[in-house]
Parts: C-alpha cells; sequence; structure tokens
C-alpha cells in the first residue's frame, strides 16, 4: 500500500478585495513563499479571489447593490488569462494549489474550489452545494458531484467550503469516500463579534477538528483575515465598523486524531502555516473508528449521494440518464434496493386501511 508524506501549508491572509488581478499577484506570493518551505500542497480560504462579500452581512440588500457589478467583474472565470496565471504558477513551483474563489460562469457566481496538481493540471472544480443564509442573495448552489474526493500523487484529496461542515450527510458523503486529506476553506471569524457566537473562531475551528476526527483523515483549514483597507470600503458607519472587525485569522491543520499540528498565527496576522503531513497515521486513526467502515451500521442507516451533475438544460438524448445515484456506505445494489422500495411502497399502499 502507498504512503503519502509531504509538507502542507494553509493560508491566512486578505485578499486585495475587489481588485482580481491585484489578489492574483498576492496569491503568487504566497503559493511562491510555500513552495520555497517545502510545501508540496498550499489550500487558500474561501473565495480568496477576490475576496469574501462581508457587505452582504452589514446592511440590506439595496445598500450592498452599490458592490455587485464590482465584485461580479472581479470574479474569476475559469479559462481566461488570470485562471491561467495560478495554474502556471502551481506549476512554476510544483506544488498542489486549491483555490477559494468566487467564480463567474455565465451571469451568475459560485462560491467554488479549484483543485490545481503539481503540473498546473486541474484535478478539480468544485461548488459550495448550498451557499449559507444572506450568502444566497449573490451565490448559486451546487450539485452532488462537488461532494468528490480524487486520486492525487498526495493521496485522496477532498475539499468543502466554511458551514458546508456543519452538513452531517455532506461530511458523510465525503468520509465514505476514502478521503485523506481534507481542505477545509473559511472567510474569517471577525463578523457579529460577541453577538453570535456559532460565527466565531471557537465553534467554526472546532468543525475543522471533528471532521479530522470523525473523517479519519488530515484537515487544512486556510482562513483569510479582514484588512484595514476591507474595513474601510465596506464599514462606512459605526454600526457596520462595530459588526465587522479587521482581523479573524485562525489558519489551522489538523491530524486524524485531532491534534492541532502547528503554532498559529496571531488573528490579525499574514502568513502561512504548516504541518508534515504522513497518511500512514490514518489507519491507527481509523482501527478505532471508521464511521463509512467497521464503525458504521448500513443495516440501520445509510446515505444516497445523487453525484448527477446539475446541469439546467438536458437534451433528449441525456434525459435517461439524467438521474444516478451511487449508494455510500457499503450498501447493496442500487437496482435492488430501488426496486425493494418499490414493492414495499405498493405493500404499503394495498394494504387494507385501519382505523
Amino acid at each position: 500500500m502507498t504512503h503519502h508524506q509531504f509538507r502542507a501549508a494553509a493560508v491566512q491572509a486578505a485578499p486585495v478585495f475587489l481588485d482580481l488581478d491585484a489578489s492574483i499577484d498576492k496569491a503568487i506570493g504566497l503559493i511562491e513563499d510555500a513552495a520555497r518551505a517545502g510545501a508540496e500542497l498550499v489550500a487558500f480560504p474561501e473565495t480568496y479571489l477576490p475576496g469574501y462579500p462581508w457587505y452582504i452581512w452589514l446592511d440590506a440588500p439595496a445598500w450592498g447593490f452599490q458592490f455587485t457589478q464590482r465584485y461580479f467583474d472581479n470574479s474569476l472565470e475559469y479559462g481566461t488569462p488570470q485562471a491561467d496565471r495560478i495554474a502556471q504558477a502551481a506549476k512554476d513551483n510544483h506544488i498542489m494549489v486549491v483555490m477559494g474563489l468566487s467564480e463567474r460562469y455565465k451571469a451568475s457566481l459560485y462560491i467554488a474550489q479549484w483543485i490545481i496538481d503539481a503540473e498546473g493540471k486541474t484535478v478539480a472544480m468544485r461548488r459550495k452545494l448550498k451557499p449559507t443564509h444572506v450568502e444566497r442573495t449573490v451565490y448559486g448552489e451546487g450539485d452532488g458531484s462537488d461532494l468528490s474526493v480524487y486520486d492525487t500523487d498526495l493521496g485522496r484529496v477532498g475539499a468543502l467550503c466554511c458551514w458546508e461542515h456543519l452538513q452531517p450527510l455532506s461530511k458523510y458523503a465525503m468520509y465514505a469516500q476514502n478521503e485523506q486529506v481534507h481542505v477545509g476553506a473559511w472567510p474569517s471569524f471577525s463578523l457579529y463579534t460577541g453577538a453570535a457566537y456559532a460565527l466565531g473562531p471557537e465553534v467554526n475551528t472546532a468543525a475543522s477538528r471533528i471532521y479530522a476526527v470523525e473523517g479519519g483523515c488530515f484537515v487544512i483549514s486556510p482562513c483569510a483575515t479582514v484588512s484595514s483597507e476591507m474595513i474601510e470600503i465596506m464599514c462606512t458607519d459605526d454600526a457596520k465598523r462595530a459588526m465587522l472587525t479587521a482581523g479573524g485569522g485562525h489558519a489551522r491543520i489538523f491530524a486524524p486524531d485531532g491534534q492541532l499540528m502547528h503554532e498559529p498565527l496571531a488573528h490579525d496576522e499574514e502568513g502561512l502555516v504548516f504541518a508534515d503531513i504522513d497518511t500512514s497515521l490514518i489507519s491507527i486513526a481509523k482501527a478505532a473508528a471508521d464511521p463509512a467502515g467497521h464503525y458504521s451500521r448500513p443495516d440501520v442507516t445509510r446515505l444516497w449521494l445523487n453525484k448527477t451533475p446539475g446541469d439546467r438544460v438536458v437534451s433528449g438524448a441525456q434525459q435517461s440518464t439524467a438521474t444516478r445515484y451511487d449508494v455510500v456506505a457499503n450498501a447493496e445494489d442500487a437496482t435492488a434496493e430501488v426496486r425493494l422500495e418499490i414493492v414495499e411502497q405498493l405493500a404499503r399502499d394495498e394494504a387494507p386501511a385501519h382505523v
């Protein structure tokens, strides 16, 4: 069996807010810093390009419309020269890059993570399955294909964003695909400080740590900071300055037993945190509890995962295959399962009514 040993880096830094090209410049600098320190993987925060739209949490949607066009124009579109620069940086520095971005596709935006291998080739382009709360005023949704784990030269790699780590079934879908290295991207923890505990660092770094223990995997959790320039742009009065403060960075890397693998940076400090990954340790963690293996009870509970891409337009030729279910958690043949459920439903429908 092949085990993977490598150094990983998680970014804790602010973007150049609402400036895609400048944010890519800064990202490439961080990629180069990580590679110089011996890292073979570097992970970026949620929507690092061109920054998280904190303005949606600060006032009414009508007030936030002033940022809409600029945010859209500075979101990243795949296949553009800007995207090519990031892929080239991965290749030039021979490092896997997991970039957090606001993806622009046609006339819509999506919270996305782009996994690029050390040769500059795309491993995956995933989208956050469900934007959280007011994020839905900006972003569209992903689909079941975005809950996937990929074979790479560094092991089986997967990724989720922010409060996707609070979705039990989505997490289980990832665990069941034998995820070894997980990138959990976060935007910053400096919103509504003292007023919304669930949005703070204690809860959300705990979510990353629990993911490591539950999944028996390494968790690399990049986390952005809010810069003073971002405060200047978005916080136009005292009320907004009270709701969003500078800093909030809590980048972390956790081992499969839940332990923190490095000294953290101060919450308002920019930089990288590093950890040395050894996937052979996963078997030790999972010897005690493998939630999608020996510690599961598929006869009691199991998960159905629909990985059908969410195409908005489906041709007649494709329609017959538009619904496809993958059974997760050691379930039997899907066709037999569906047939059994139909038979059981028919039996219930035909049974005499009881008063």
